[in-house]
């Protein structure tokens, strides 16, 4: 079933046009991914579509894909985002890890074909015993090696791999855009963009914090990967402090990013039409709706322009 088109025009944000979603999760049923998002007042979601902390996953069942499309198409909530399993390392040398990750990751190719998923977003992985550069051609070979045989296929679909900047941590590739950048140019085969996460990015050292720092931020992002490649935003606040390198989501407003910082994204001409994905913490019932309200208080109505040519 082809993606449908869900590229909209620079229009004035307002609290409730913005394409707001959360991660939601599958157990107990695919399905009930969709219900728990409506419940919560989303436009979009995303889902984990098998455990990302083991190899093994059960395969999708017939009755489940036709349920799970059924209420999919149903509760009109799109753009439909997998995030990949967090075991699986595309940049890595040669080995059992590196064949594990290519035949997860051509798993979550075939289970985002399955269900109808817009977007496939990937951490690039690490580059312990390598170098960065040859990292980043591991990463570039490890996805056309999983896309293998499915080219058509996937063309078809309109399923697009979206590479997440990370926060550096370890020997972790994808701390910069430019390195981010260098993956989607290696693999121009293939329909691929960026998912920019707020959080990783603060510590990797692109600073959000006051309107100039988030301007030189958002012109180094459009100078590499391109505003126009960046299809998804995990938006977080961060509880590590700025250049730290160190993952840790937080919730909106309360974190090192701040308000105003998180404000600067979510109000910029060329980002705001994208859909933003929560991946705050979920520790009390609430948190997901309380994120989400506070998320929607930073959306200026008729949004100020921040740097149009960015």
């Amino acid at each position: 079933m082809p993606r449908k088109n869900t590229d909209r025009k620079s229009l004035p944000s307002s609290p409730s046009s913005t394409i707001l979603g959360v991660h939601t999760g599958i157990s107990g049923g695919l399905y009930r991914s969709i219900r728990e998002a409506l419940v919560k007042g989303c436009r979009t979601l995303q889902i984990f579509s098998r455990n990302p902390r083991g190899w093994s996953a059960r395969p999708f069942t017939a009755v489940e894909i036709r349920q799970f499309r059924i209420e999919h198409e149903k509760s009109g909530l799109t753009p439909l985002i997998i995030h990949s399993s967090y075991l699986i390392n595309l940049a890595v040398r040669e080995g059992e890890i590196r064949s594990k990750s290519i035949a997860a990751f051509r798993d979550e190719i075939e289970r985002g074909l399955a269900i109808g998923a817009d977007y496939l977003v990937v951490h690039p992985g690490s580059a312990r015993a390598t170098s960065k550069d040859e990292a980043i051609l591991n990463c570039a070979s490890a996805l056309s090696e999983s896309v293998s045989g499915l080219e058509d296929l996937f063309w078809k679909s309109g399923l697009q791999i979206l590479i997440e900047n990370t926060a550096g941590q370890g020997y972790q590739i994808g701390r910069s855009f430019e390195q981010v950048q260098d993956i989607i140019d290696l693999r121009k085969d293939l329909p691929m963009g960026m998912c920019l996460d707020t959080a990783h990015s603060f510590a990797a050292g692109y600073d959000w914090r006051d309107e100039n720092a988030a301007s030189r931020a958002l012109s180094s992002l459009s100078a590499t990967v391109g505003l126009n490649n960046v299809k998804v935003i995990h938006f977080n606040d961060s509880k590590s402090g700025f250049n730290s390198g160190v993952d840790r989501h937080w919730h909106i407003g309360k974190g090192e990013i701040g308000s105003a910082g998180l404000a600067h994204i979510i109000n910029h001409p060329k980002l705001r039409q994208l859909p933003y994905i929560l991946e705050t913490p979920q520790v009390d019932h609430d948190d997901d709706i309380i994120n989400l309200a506070a998320a929607r208080s930073l959306i200026l109505t008729g949004a100020r322009e921040m740097g149009n040519d960015r």
